[in-house]
């Protein structure tokens, strides 16, 4: 049950109350928060800290080509914006599908973020951009993570009691790069990716010269894979590319079974995802015009089965 309650307009006031109250939690949007407290799974925490009016964490900019988000950025503003889905789109891709639009309205990237998920949409595409998250403290300490370091293990992340999530940071892309994120999944809303993936290609003279691959769902965090990578450099691209990076990222992946799908399904889909992602990445590199999401627009190669199709 909560007992003491703030929702204080200034960052440093907020940051005041969370070094002052080990109890104290801050929260955004609340979209998972009060599901989670209303199916029983987790209890509203006795302190809350309401951030969702600090002006200061709701700013989003361009600043020396790097894409610059406050912590309470919308998932919708991701979606729609132009800057973000004419360079950064695998992040468009991602937050596009999350939840529902009530949900994308409400929630924030802060808040997917330091939830820590290993099935969160918008980590994967941030992770492959290298982004980094900037975590502040009273009195003016702030330090910058990683953002493929944050998350610990599910629910947990590397921020210390007082930390906050304040703003993220996502480098400029090289030219001739395109980005895309593709998960599996059986409804239109309100879906958690029984496996998904975010990849990003930099080609030059129709070769590739760079891919990163960031996997969702298939580990306690969500995780790059290498093997898949270092199978794309220097090749061509093609269908039969894609789908070796796609067998190298399912033969190294290690997911486990739950009740939404078995680790065999999910490492069978992950190869199919992984393929896909990849030629969606591929072909916005070359100048394609693929829409946001790509999950719901990129047509499966001829003789394959759709997505999702029964195991």
């Amino acid at each position: 049950m909560t007992e003491r309650f703030a929702a204080p307009v200034e960052l440093e006031d907020a940051l005041t109350i969370l070094a002052a109250d080990a109890a104290a939690r801050p929260v955004a949007g609340g979209t998972d928060l009060v599901v989670a407290a209303r199916q029983g799974r987790a209890s509203l925490p006795v302190s809350i800290v309401a951030i969702d009016r600090i002006a200061e964490l709701a700013t989003h900019e361009i600043v020396d080509g790097s894409l610059v988000l406050g912590a309470l950025t919308t998932h919708q503003w991701l979606a729609s914006a132009a800057e973000v889905s004419g360079g950064w789109t695998a992040l468009a891709d991602a937050a596009a599908i999350v939840g529902s639009p009530a949900t994308r309205g409400t929630g924030t990237l802060g808040g997917n973020l330091m939830n820590a998920s290993p099935a969160a949409e918008t980590t994967g595409p941030l992770v492959i951009f290298d982004a980094v998250a900037t975590l502040r403290t009273a009195g003016g300490g702030s330090r910058t993570i990683p953002v493929a370091e944050l998350a610990t293990r599910p629910g947990r992340t590397i921020a210390s009691a007082g930390e906050l999530l304040t703003r993220v940071t996502v480098s400029p892309l090289a030219d001739g790069s395109g980005s895309a994120y593709i998960r599996l999944e059986y409804r239109r809303a309100m879906e958690i990716a029984i496996v998904g993936a975010a990849a990003l290609v930099t080609m030059v003279d129709g070769r590739i010269v760079d891919a990163r691959i960031a996997l969702t769902a298939v580990a306690p965090t969500i995780v790059r894979a290498p093997e898949a990578e270092a199978s794309l450099r220097d090749a061509a691209t093609g269908a039969d590319a894609f789908a070796a990076a796609g067998r190298a990222a399912a033969d190294h992946a290690r997911p486990i079974d739950d009740v939404r799908a078995s680790a065999d399904y999910r490492r069978a889909m992950l190869a199919v995802v992984v393929s896909r992602t990849l030629a969606v990445a591929a072909a916005r590199a070359a100048g394609e015009a693929v829409p946001v999401p790509a999950s719901r627009w990129i047509a499966p190669p001829e003789g394959s089965p759709p997505l999702g199709s029964p195991r």
